[in-house]
């Protein structure tokens, strides 16, 4: 049996301006042109057609849907790839969307310090992350960071200062690194420091944990920032040699 263009395309559900320029390309030609012109498809046209229209649905070029049906490439490879772009744009999209949404909230707030929020988790110490645990602990924390609403990173925020006075405090008290309180305060900082995904600590990697954890605890008190963060050396020595008493009877 044989359909001409318009009964092909009136049955598909297509135009046949689609099928002329399908046929123009090469990806659906028919099967012989009459001498008036008229464009016949068999069969063998329409199971091809359909194929077509299917890979097109699904987001597939012409190109890619050509390539696929004469070359026999493999669908599912085909559809698998095609995926993977996608999702690719999608993330790419939601980061921008994400970007986008921090900025009209910090905007909002009308607060510079703010800004802070808008960098990376960790972005001053992008190459010494990467050094020390690999690309994949900066990339997932950075994620992890940037998921987080404008509000939930000034919840961090704000959960993370609260944790630094309560060393402050402790160590004006008198507190010594092996007291209960000062273990306790190490298991709350260790447990601040897990929920931070791409970290040896999340993975439960016990030997690299214990490694990052002394690194950690030893920037307390070699980094001046990190030194000032804390309310000197003093203190910031109460909290590494507090954090490495931990790694020694709890890890």
């Amino acid at each position: 049996m044989e359909w001409t263009i318009q009964q092909l395309a009136d049955s598909a559900g297509v135009t046949s301006r689609t099928l002329r320029h399908y046929d123009d390309i090469g990806l659906l030609p028919p099967v012989r042109v009459g001498h008036n012109g008229y464009r016949f498809y068999d069969a063998d046209s329409v199971a091809r057609l359909q194929r077509i229209l299917l890979l097109r649905e699904l987001g597939l070029s012409l190109p890619v849907i050509a390539e696929v049906l004469d070359r026999e490439r493999d669908e599912d490879k085909a559809l698998g790839a095609h995926l993977r772009l996608l999702e690719a744009e999608r993330a790419r999209l939601d980061a921008r969307i994400r970007a986008l949404r921090h900025t009209l909230d910090a905007r909002a707030a009308a607060d510079g310090s703010l800004q802070m929020l808008l960098e990376g988790f960790n972005d001053p110490y992008r190459d010494e992350v990467i050094a020390r645990w690999g690309e994949r602990a900066y990339t997932e924390s950075n994620a992890w960071w940037h998921g987080k609403t404008l509000a939930q990173q000034r919840d961090w925020k704000r959960d993370t200062d609260d944790l630094i006075a309560a060393w402050i405090a402790a160590w004006k008290d008198g507190q010594t690194p092996t007291s209960p309180h000062a273990q306790t305060l190490a298991a709350r900082h260790v447990d601040w420091l897990r929920a931070v995904p791409g970290t040896p600590l999340f993975d439960g990697d016990r030997d690299r944990s214990i490694a990052m954890l002394t690194c950690i605890a030893d920037t307390y008190v070699t980094d001046e920032n990190f030194t000032a963060t804390y309310g000197g050396p003093l203190p910031a020595t109460f909290v590494r040699d507090t954090l490495l008493e931990y790694t020694r009877r709890s890890m």
